[in-house]
């Protein structure tokens, strides 16, 4: 399973990551709405962990164009 975690805070990111590997996922991690859909865009995610206050993008506008984009 690959699992896409859209995360600004660093911290969060990495212990989401780490706990995700050790249970023997694929993960990706993205610092902002904009890497985030330019990833979902890029590989086919089973899962996505999304943040909803990202700077920039928030993560219901992310939402609203990944929803979009699969119709």
């Amino acid at each position: 399973m690959r699992i896409l975690v859209i995360e600004d805070e660093p911290k969060v990111a990495r212990f989401l990551e780490r706990g995700l590997k050790q249970q023997s996922y694929a993960v990706d991690v993205a610092g902002d709405g904009e890497e985030g859909l330019q990833l979902a865009g890029d590989h086919p995610y089973d899962l996505i962990v999304l943040d909803v206050m990202l700077p920039g993008r928030d993560g219901f506008s992310v939402l609203r164009e990944l929803r979009s984009a699969r119709q």
